[in-house]
């Protein structure tokens, strides 16, 4: 008999379903914060199996960079897609296989150690749920978000740039700061306001917390030899927020859903970019900006 848990992440509710018995929600313990009672009404199924094949129907059509770890994907006939999910040491973790919409998702889970199947399994879900939701105004960000009196603040850079840095910065030298997630928030247009949510992905950092707030800025980081900020023109805010999104350039519905939300997110919400020291005096400047309406 299966095992079937609910949850809800960034405001969507989804499924996941576990079919074999050694496998359960105890693979997947950020998802905790986020469980729900059982419900009908969900818009994402994922059902773990392990005795589930895949079966590759083409060739491959890209790679998919999950913070150093590529993961290959291949299209299916039916316009669904296939994916192989390796960790940093290319060991094959999990296999997913989604319909074209990435409603209902299918995962087979290979490794024998629970933190290769807590990867490929945790993996997988991210993915499924960027995809399935990327034309409902609703964004997966490589950022570090830090909030402070109601209002969220995302850092966003390549990796290892500095962003978790400058966020502990805030939290150290600004009073009242919390961090809502220094990874992967969720972010939405909710009616005319840009809300940003805690999400189970947050990275090297066990942040995992189902909070919301409203957006105040994006701030890109770049560290720099002195403290400067300044607010990007929208045609540059663009580029350096599509850079910090989960997406997929070969699939059209994913990727036009992906840049057409970037695009009413920059004429809601003011994107920097912040050249800095880390220091406590980088920290007090990009606030004592962002801040200003």
């Amino acid at each position: 008999m299966s095992l079937r848990r609910c949850y809800q992440v960034g405001g969507h509710k989804l499924a996941i379903c576990f079919v074999d018995s050694h496998n359960s929600e105890k693979l997947l313990p950020s998802f905790a914060p986020f469980l729900i009672d059982e419900t009908d009404d969900v818009e994402l199924t994922v059902t773990v199996d392990d005795s589930f094949a895949m079966q590759r129907s083409s060739d491959e059509v890209g790679q998919f960079d999950c913070g150093g770890c590529n993961h290959g994907v291949y299209q299916c006939e039916d316009g669904g897609y296939q994916f192989e999910i390796s960790d940093i040491r290319s060991v094959l973790c999990a296999t997913m296989q989604s319909n074209p919409d990435f409603s209902e998702c299918k995962v087979a889970l290979h490794a024998d150690t629970f933190a290769q199947r807590n990867y490929g399994l945790n993996n997988a879900m991210m993915l499924a749920y960027s995809f399935c939701f990327a034309t409902d105004k609703t964004l997966l960000v490589h950022a570090s978000v830090i909030r402070k009196d109601g209002v969220g603040y995302l850092m966003i850079a390549p990796s290892g740039t500095g962003k978790s840095t400058h966020t502990h910065l805030w939290f150290k030298n600004i009073p009242d700061c919390d961090l809502m997630n220094d990874d992967n928030p969720v972010v939405r247009i909710v009616g005319d306001e840009v809300i940003v949510y805690g999400s189970p992905w947050s990275g090297k950092t066990p942040c995992y917390r189902n909070i919301q707030a409203p957006v105040g800025a994006f701030v890109r980081i770049q560290q720099r030899p002195e403290n400067t900020i300044q607010r990007l023109a929208p045609l540059n805010a663009y580029a350096e927020l599509l850079t910090s999104m989960s997406s997929m350039k070969w699939d059209r519905r994913v990727y036009m859903g992906v840049n057409d939300t970037i695009f009413e997110v920059i004429s809601k919400v003011k994107v920097f970019e912040l050249g800095c020291l880390p220091n406590g005096e980088a920290a007090l400047l990009c606030y004592d900006t962002v801040r200003l309406k």
